[in-house]
């Protein structure tokens, strides 16, 4: 066996780390599987480890086939590079919304879309066979020797990565070739305006995988949003697992991917003596969810009528207690702590105000992005609650505000789903 010296996990704004023993082929799939054993973590297919590089910026998730210590082998022994181990709920998601991943926009017009199919049945196809669209779009490139970002077009295809010497032209005379797939990692480029001057925050870079992590080395690309540069990057993941990853690997990825798809979810009945009963009626299951909240708001507010001099938390600081609770955490490190865990509907954490005094912020992903809402505390006959709506739905404490918003969207645009955890080994 052989030692991780440097394998860390998220703990708020800090990182703790310790030392591991792998097998000498172990992947990264069977190390974040021993780690989940020793850690007695839930969501075992929600772990994932991190490769980060904090003097450059820059970050990635390992693949489950790629092996620990080839990609240790890798680094600088003076550098300050480790292992992160921490959730990514975006790892597997572009098998459950493959259209949010890969927008029509940027889908190469190949003949398969002409004849017939639509990208949605393209894409979905492509995924089943084992292979992923072939992406093109214009992105800000910085060569290393020079300040200045230019603004080119680029194609990904299996064949590789190629750019275009005149505008969006594909014809072969123009096509000039910049990598290969099977010898790069694509890294995401944390902070990238301080340490590159890259014209907007969506920036990732692409590297030989075999060679040690150099600045001259980095080709670093920017994208004009978020959902333009999660494309790009979950299509180079897909094209290198496509082509060099095993075939059991790619079914186990595309099993995973459909393991928890909210397709398979249905409304239920259980006020009958004989079982439950699918609800088919869209109308009836709209009905009972307004019902269930209704009565899940009854039974809460019975409960902290009731006096508990048992409890050593108050309620006014039990949110202090939760994981998703991130203390004074600024609005752009929150947005950080989410794009580390996955940008995926419902990942969320609540966080101090630091605008306003006595008041919190609830970040929240939706389609790639973070949005944030102001909670507020309101009065109400001598009693003090908090509020999202101006006072028309009303919380006791935060706890009962996240328990709520997971079982109705409320104001949201969608159920608190998965919250931004950060806990130690």
């Amino acid at each position: 066996n052989y030692k991780i010296k440097s394998l860390g996990r998220f703990i708020g704004c800090q990182y703790h780390s310790r030392s591991v023993w792998v097998s000498p082929g172990a992947t990264a799939r069977e190390a974040c599987h021993m780690l989940v054993q020793t850690a007695h973590c839930s969501d075992q297919e929600n772990w994932a480890l991190l490769e980060v590089h904090p003097t450059l910026g820059l970050e990635r998730c390992l693949e489950d086939h790629e092996v620990v210590l080839e990609v240790q082998a890798t680094w600088s022994l003076k550098g300050d590079t480790r292992f992160m181990f921490c959730k990514n709920y975006a790892k597997y998601e572009f098998f459950r919304k493959p259209m949010l991943f890969f927008p029509e926009s940027m889908i190469s017009d190949s003949a398969d879309v002409n004849k017939g199919m639509t990208s949605s049945e393209l894409i979905k196809n492509l995924l089943k066979s084992g292979t992923c669209p072939e992406i093109q779009g214009f992105l800000h490139v910085k060569e290393p020797s020079r300040k200045a970002w230019k603004k080119v077009y680029f194609f990904l295809r299996r064949s590789g990565l190629y750019s275009s010497s005149k505008g969006s032209s594909k014809e072969p005379r123009h096509l000039q070739y910049v990598a290969d797939l099977g010898d790069l990692n694509v890294y995401t480029v944390v902070n990238s305006r301080k340490l590159y001057g890259a014209p907007t925050d969506f920036t990732f870079c692409i590297k030989p995988s075999k060679n040690p992590i150099r600045v001259q080395d980095l080709k670093i690309l920017c994208a004009e949003n978020e959902q333009t540069r999660t494309c790009w990057t979950s299509a180079f993941r897909l094209f290198k697992v496509f082509l060099f990853g095993s075939s059991s690997h790619v079914h186990a990825l595309y099993l995973c991917g459909q393991s928890k798809s909210e397709a398979s979810l249905v409304a239920m009945d259980f006020s009958g003596k004989a079982g439950g009963r699918v609800i088919q009626n869209p109308m009836e299951a709209q009905s009972a969810e307004r019902e269930e909240g209704l009565a899940w708001r009854r039974r809460e507010a019975l409960r902290c009528s009731l006096p508990n001099l048992n409890s050593a938390v108050s309620p006014s600081s039990i949110h202090k207690t939760q994981l998703w609770f991130h203390g004074g955490v600024s609005r752009k490190e929150a947005q950080r702590l989410i794009e580390k865990q996955g940008l995926v509907d419902g990942m969320f954490l609540i966080r101090d105000s630091q605008q306003h005094a006595q008041c919190f912020v609830l970040s929240l992903c939706y389609q790639l992005k973070t949005k944030h809402y102001l909670v507020i505390p309101f009065e109400n006959g001598g009693r003090k609650y908090y509020t999202m709506d101006d006072g028309d739905t009303l919380f006791i404490d935060l706890l009962q505000l996240v328990e709520f918003h997971q079982i109705n969207k409320g104001i949201l645009p969608v159920c608190l789903k998965h919250p931004c955890v950060c806990v130690a080994l």
